[in-house]
């Protein structure tokens, strides 16, 4: 996750985390990427039902719910110890979480046991009513999934309709006082709707949105010949930079974030050398706190069937069921290869990613996607779009 707003705009300073001493406890929330311990943000995917059809769901979500998604009492005993271990964050997405019908209870309780509690949706069930109780047991945040304006979004979400009823979401949290922002899924197909969305954000006062690079995963792998060639990546980069920086310049700030490309913090870095800007070295010490992709260390996943994954995309590998032993102890368990890999993932990618000296920084991007492009979790990252020259400068 690379604040494009933090570090090009200069709204968070390395002695902002420093202050709080880096550790996740402490943290605001928009300084957790900045953490020393890296405990890990679970994605807890509480239901495989969805009432939407996506094209790209990581998830395979489907319109039933699977007989074997964890209880109403599985998941409190999940949520205890994710409490006892320390996770500052739990994100329930799906499937769309708000087709459980327990998903205010479960809410609820995490935020009781002291960690921030956040959903991602696709907004199309957040009636007013939903989103004043969202409000009322202390949700921290709602990440609302568009993928265009209403004709593309529809297309993308494979129901017609799923635009108007989003944005009705929105516009409920709004009311109700939550804070609410977008998530956006780049390919070919919907690149051209960015502005679109800067403008959104603009005219219905949204405070955030985070644009994700494609990952390979789920039926998003049917979408491989849609990804951005590097040089189509590099301009897309480029125009979400130059918006955030209108918006800024115009006193309008927007909290913007790229996420699943790591390749996008020494992207920044680098701009800003090119422009002379005194925040170049700033940027460079943030983007050591933050250390690049967290697969299986700073974020891991939780399936709506007790799988661990080390992150939601990573769906094939798990690393044990809660129901047999703890998130906290399969996490902290490296008898597994993969996950004492993870844990230090740098010594092991090949190619240009071993050489290069963005590696502290990135920590070798998306091993996920590598595999599904090549068959290789530790070969190159397909999706980085950093010249050679570019990986061989000296930091």
């Amino acid at each position: 996750m690379i604040g494009i707003s933090k570090l090009y705009c200069g709204t968070v300073e390395p002695s902002d985390a420093l202050r709080y001493g880096r550790h996740s406890k402490q943290l605001p929330s928009h300084l957790l990427q900045f953490s020393s311990d890296k405990k890990p943000v679970v994605v807890w995917n509480a239901t495989r039902r969805c009432n939407l059809k996506c094209v790209h769901c990581y998830a395979h979500a489907t319109d039933e719910a699977s007989q074997q998604e964890l209880s109403t009492d599985e998941g409190k005993l999940l949520l205890d110890d994710f409490a006892q271990f320390g996770v500052p964050v739990v994100l329930f997405s799906g499937g769309e979480p708000l087709v459980r019908k327990d998903l205010v209870e479960l809410a609820d309780y995490a935020v009781k046991l002291g960690m921030r509690a956040v959903i991602s949706t696709n907004g199309t069930l957040i009636t007013r009513s939903v989103a004043q109780t969202l409000k009322d047991v202390g949700l921290s945040y709602v990440g609302i999934s568009l993928d265009g304006m209403k004709e593309v979004n529809d297309r993308f979400r494979g129901v017609r309709g799923a635009f108007d009823k989003a944005m009705a979401g929105i516009e409920n949290c709004q009311q109700a006082g939550i804070k609410v922002g977008l998530r956006f899924t780049i390919n070919r197909m919907n690149a051209d709707e960015i502005p679109a969305i800067f403008d959104l954000l603009e005219d219905r006062d949204i405070p955030r949105v985070c644009f994700y690079h494609l990952v390979y995963a789920g039926r998003g792998s049917d979408l491989v010949k849609e990804d951005l060639s590097h040089e189509e990546t590099r301009r897309v980069v480029d125009l979400i930079i130059d918006r955030t920086q209108s918006l800024h310049e115009r006193g309008k700030p927007k909290e913007v974030l790229t996420v699943d490309n790591h390749a996008d913090g020494p992207y920044v870095y680098l701009r800003l050398l090119e422009e002379g800007s005194p925040r170049a070295q700033e940027v460079l010490e943030l983007l050591k706190m933050n250390e690049g992709n967290n697969s299986g260390r700073g974020i891991g996943c939780v399936s709506w069937d007790g799988e661990v994954h080390p992150d939601q995309f990573w769906r094939h590998y798990s690393f044990g069921n809660v129901r047999e032993r703890p998130f906290s102890e399969i996490w902290t368990d490296s008898s597994d290869p993969l996950m004492a890999r993870l844990k230090d993932k740098k010594q092991y990618v090949t190619g240009r990613c071993a050489t290069c000296q963005w590696l502290n920084v990135c920590a070798g991007n998306f091993r996920v996607r590598a595999e599904a492009a090549t068959s290789d979790l530790w070969a190159p990252d397909p999706a980085c779009y950093l010249t050679d020259e570019e990986i061989a400068q000296t930091i």
